[in-house]
């Protein structure tokens, strides 16, 4: 898996803190790492952004961005409104190939959700992954309301033929409402795949040493964790 896409099924999911644990873990693990952030939004030229926050987390990963604009909005209206040029999936998909023959994992994380627009012609992170073939894993929200679009992303990732690994929970509570515990065991259910870790919601305020010790033991091996879905269904689901 040279190459792993991260979206989310939407914004303020956890998609950034689950690219940092992934990262954490394969860093761990022994495996050089990259992060490309497609399209930052809502930040200043000096502010750092979303793969510079997997760096101060994950550690020694190589940080980079395609294109970067200041208003907080999907990539296209972000890129119009500050005149300037649109990201291009397939820019997307040369940087991540760029990177791919430097490292032996390359992250990268979306803007919001599996669809949302880089360009007016409608380009996407879903193509994105499609030009490199890569695998997108999902991040979803724990509470009511994620079954619907985990189901509706997994839905559009398979009609293009893109591999969904599993999906990953971005923001696990510390203490569980009824809704959200019924999800750990409908989430695979309705996304056709395993659930593949749980990041618990305090996770980006750790300290980076406590976040790289940890993050292993929120993911499940495939994501070179040792994270037990089975257990944590047994503790968690009612």
């Amino acid at each position: 898996m040279p190459v792993l896409v991260i979206t989310g099924t939407g914004t303020e999911v956890g998609k950034t803190v689950v690219t940092a644990a992934v990262a954490a873990a394969a860093l761990a693990a022994g495996r050089s790492v990259a992060v490309l952030k497609a399209a930052q939004t809502g930040v200043r030229p000096d502010e750092p952004g979303d793969a510079q926050e997997v760096a101060r987390l994950a550690g020694a990963v190589t940080a980079a961005e395609v294109a970067r604009y200041p208003e907080p909005l999907a990539p296209g209206t972000a890129a119009r409104r500050a005149g300037r040029a649109p990201v291009r999936p397939q820019e997307v998909a040369e940087a991540a190939g760029k990177l791919a023959t430097e490292h032996d994992l390359v992250l990268v994380e979306g803007a919001g959700g599996l669809l949302v627009r880089f360009d007016a012609a409608g380009g996407t992170l879903a193509d994105a992954a499609g030009l490199l073939g890569a695998p997108v894993l999902l991040v979803a929200s724990a509470g009511l309301g994620t079954l619907n679009t985990t189901e509706l992303t997994a839905r559009e990732l398979r009609s293009r033929g893109l591999e969904l690994p599993g999906v990953v929970i971005g923001s696990w509570p510390g203490a569980p409402d009824l809704a959200s515990r019924c999800n750990v065991a409908d989430l695979p259910a309705v996304a056709g795949a395993p659930l593949l870790g749980a990041v618990p919601a305090e996770a980006a305020s750790l300290p980076p040493g406590a976040f790289r010790s940890a993050a292993p033991h929120w993911l499940a091996p495939r994501l070179e964790g040792t994270w037990d879905a089975d257990a944590f269904r047994a503790r968690e689901a009612p």
